[in-house]
């Protein structure tokens, strides 16, 4: 069991890192639907979601958060499988619980946009705070050690979620983080500093951003956030590579075609691990110290991460190390393998050995 909850450690100055992105990952590897994202394999595949917690563990996470993202009740409702919805709650949460007190790891409940949410439509209100209700409910009956509500990008939405967390949750810390698009306004027209300060003082433990933009476009904007925060403040970008004029990975467009790559495509502009290096190095240095990634996650990248805020994880122990190549390792002309030279040369052309 985690020795320390998560506003203590905060407090303490320790740094948080929070492996998720869970949905893009099961999707890349064939367990869910592109589009809709629902998390059927939790019902399907657990053993799946098992190994991915354990995976994450190995790359270095603090935090296992039990995968209901998605797994409301409007979004069950879509598939035909709303009659499911308590089950696929009950059983992601006793396996986070599960692996997480095993090992030692902080144990998070999960909610999310709801997709019914109108700011213009009062009646929607109650709707969404009975979906909230439902899931925190059950993750509280589980011990969760907090609840994390993301992926908002209307301010009213996410202060409906801190306020269902406040009234249902019984006392049990609260992070909310929005998604930031290509403007750095909410979708109800609200400067995300503002908002996340709002949030702040309505009382959610951390405040920050998730999803939507990429290491590059997102640190900036996290940057102007901590300037009006008083506490730790929340990143976790998606791991493509979004730029000024591509802000959200929705928005890329493959190099080539000039086609979108938004939802299946993406792989033609994801991160390389030194981009994911070099992010979490700066966002160190800016004093973020509850930081992960998003969607597009994977081990390797969050080594990355774990590495650069000076963790060593058991996967440290498996670090790449060029040197050991016998074609590209950095070894004496002595100590080379006498045919390496030309290999190399055929491999990458002459005039790029």
């Amino acid at each position: 069991m985690a020795t320390k909850g998560l506003v203590e450690r905060l407090k303490n100055g320790e740094d948080i890192l929070i492996a998720e992105g869970y949905m893009w990952e099961l999707e890349r590897r064939g367990y869910l639907t592109a589009g809709g994202f629902i998390p059927e394999i939790v019902l399907d595949n657990p053993e799946v979601v098992r190994a991915l917690h354990m995976e994450f563990i190995h790359a270095g996470t603090d935090v296992i958060e039990a995968f209901t993202y998605y797994g409301h009740r409007e979004k069950l409702r879509t598939i035909g499988r709303e009659d499911d919805l308590e089950k696929l709650n009950r059983v992601a949460l006793q396996m986070a619980k599960e692996v997480a007190r095993e090992n030692g790891k902080l144990f998070a409940g999960g909610i999310c946009n709801s997709g019914i949410y109108d700011p213009q439509d009062e009646s929607t209100f109650a709707a969404v705070t009975a979906m909230f209700k439902e899931q925190i409910e059950w993750a509280v009956e589980y011990g969760v050690d907090y609840i994390i509500a993301e992926t908002f990008n209307d301010l009213g939405e996410a202060m409906l979620a801190l306020k269902a967390i406040q009234q249902y949750g019984k006392g049990v810390p609260a992070v909310i983080t929005m998604t930031a698009y290509i403007p750095d306004m909410t979708t109800d027209d609200v400067p995300f500093p503002e908002a996340c300060r709002r949030l702040e003082e309505a009382g959610a433990a951390v405040v920050g951003v998730n999803c939507g933009r990429g290491p590059r476009t997102m640190l900036p904007l996290v940057k102007e956030i901590k300037k009006v925060c008083k506490g730790p403040v929340a990143m976790l970008p998606v791991t493509f590579r979004c730029r000024d004029n591509c802000r959200t990975f929705q928005s890329l467009k493959d190099p080539e075609t000039g086609k979108p790559l938004y939802p299946t495509d993406l792989e033609a502009a994801r991160c390389s691990r030194s981009d994911i290096m070099s992010w979490a190095e700066e966002a160190k240095a800016a004093g973020i110290n509850y930081i992960g990634l998003c969607c597009g996650n994977a081990s390797f990248y969050f080594r990355e991460l774990a590495e650069a805020y000076g963790r060593k994880p058991p996967t440290s122990k498996y670090t790449p190390n060029v040197g050991l190549s016998h074609i590209f390792g950095k070894t004496s002309e002595a100590d080379k393998y006498k045919r390496s030279t030309k290999i190399k040369e055929f491999m990458i052309g002459k005039d790029n050995a």
